[in-house]
């Protein structure tokens, strides 16, 4: 039964959107009219139409978040474990979810299984919410016959990058809170407080000493051209992003990341963790190590390393082992290397994938967590400087006139 995207309006005059399953536009207008829906527009959700981003649905091309790809994915592994076919899996969990978007694509995928096509198959169709990692396992555990361990495990995948994604967020939300406040309390003292005291000094003729003048140059400097630097910062953020987009732009400046002492070691080890961990999730679920090293290069975010990767796949397709492929880049750490290495010669590739995994995904938190429990003590002492700096510059005037008037 071919599943229908439609467009209508509602007794309020708004327009509603959503995926029908029948057997032709006259069924699906018929069941709109029932719900008190007039039709606008009815297209049938045809395998061309939803891997043309041109003419694909447009509700379907947003992508889902990460915590409800992570919830759907355990609850279709439960289904299959518990014995239900995929079509009865995909069905409990449409009728579980309270989530739209999330029920619309996954009639549109229960459509496609109606039809004979594959699970795999059928999620081909919507590679902007299910990447290539999780249609490339899903693909291995069908053909295994293990689909439900291969779910389990990408759903303990999801929910685990999830909850790193979100633990590295909260520790730079207070520092970044905090240097807003910082920015915006030095902006508006030297803007709109110093100038005001100043014209009480300049009202009385008072000689102002060096630090004052100092201060008063910073604040007329701001005050006049203040708004021309914040708008050449926003439009240079802009260039810049538009330049990023560029290939050669983008892998010069990633390549440039990897020469910065401190910012390489950071980049290195979350790009060696993501693909770590990627390599092993599909080199557990059957798929062969050169699709599992391509895909895996496809995952991670650094453009030099990605192409390092392609590179040793190239190198392993020819007989060489992947951990001298690897090494010869000289873009992962050591310890990888060698955990690979010791994973080609015992036969846990698998498993020494895990570890490495593990260790940089590690020391990645343990460096962004002393890196922001510095950074927030420093924050604030140099605030307390600026400020400090400040009430000298303004009170040493008013000092020297208390003396005057004293002698």
């Amino acid at each position: 039964m071919p599943a229908f995207e439609y467009s209508a309006l509602n007794a309020r005059g708004k327009t509603e959107k959503g995926v029908l399953e029948g057997d032709s536009l006259r069924q699906i207008s018929h069941k709109l009219k029932e719900k008190s829906l007039v039709p606008l527009e009815i297209v049938e959700i045809s395998r061309q139409q939803t891997k043309n981003t041109n003419t694909a649905v447009p509700f379907l091309k947003r992508g889902i978040s990460t915590s409800q790809l992570a919830i759907l994915t355990r609850q279709l592994a439960t289904m299959i474990r518990s014995g239900s076919p995929v079509e009865g899996a995909l069905t409990a969990v449409i009728q579980q979810t309270n989530k739209p978007r999330v029920k619309n694509v996954l009639m549109a995928i229960r459509a496609r299984v109606r039809e004979g096509y594959s699970l795999a198959s059928a999620l081909d169709e919507f590679p902007h919410i299910f990447p290539n990692l999780y249609r490339a396992t899903v693909a291995s555990g069908e053909q295994s016959g293990k689909l439900d361990l291969i779910l389990g495990r990408m759903a303990d995948h999801v929910e685990h990058s999830q909850a790193l994604h979100s633990k590295i967020m909260l520790a730079m939300v207070y520092p970044l809170v905090l240097t807003f406040v910082a920015i915006l309390v030095t902006v508006v003292l030297l803007t709109y407080v110093v100038p005001n005291v100043v014209q009480v000094f300049d009202d009385i003729d008072q000689t102002l000493p060096g630090i004052t003048l100092f201060l008063i140059a910073i604040s007329d400097f701001l005050r006049h051209f203040g708004l021309y630097i914040a708008v050449l910062f926003a439009v240079s953020v802009f260039i810049f992003n538009i330049l990023l987009r560029t290939d050669s732009f983008k892998f010069a400046w990633h390549s440039f990341m990897l020469s910065i002492p401190g910012v390489a070691h950071l980049v290195k080890g979350m790009n060696t963790a993501i693909f770590a961990r990627t390599f092993s999730i599909l080199a557990g679920s059957g798929v062969n190590a050169l699709q599992a090293m391509r895909i895996s290069a496809g995952v991670m975010s650094n453009e030099r390393m990605k192409k390092a990767v392609l590179d040793a796949s190239d190198r392993v397709r020819e007989g060489a082992e992947i951990s001298s492929s690897l090494e010869k880049s000289n873009c992962f750490p050591p310890m990888t290397i060698y955990l690979i290495a010791s994973g080609e010669s015992s036969g846990n590739l698998v498993e020494m994938l895990e570890h490495a995994a593990d260790s940089q995904e590690k020391e990645f938190e343990t460096i962004i967590s002393v890196i922001m429990g510095l950074f927030e003590p420093l924050l604030i002492v140099v605030m307390g400087a600026v400020v400090l700096f400040i009430v000298i510059a303004i009170l040493l005037p008013i000092f020297q006139l208390n003396q005057l008037v004293g002698a």
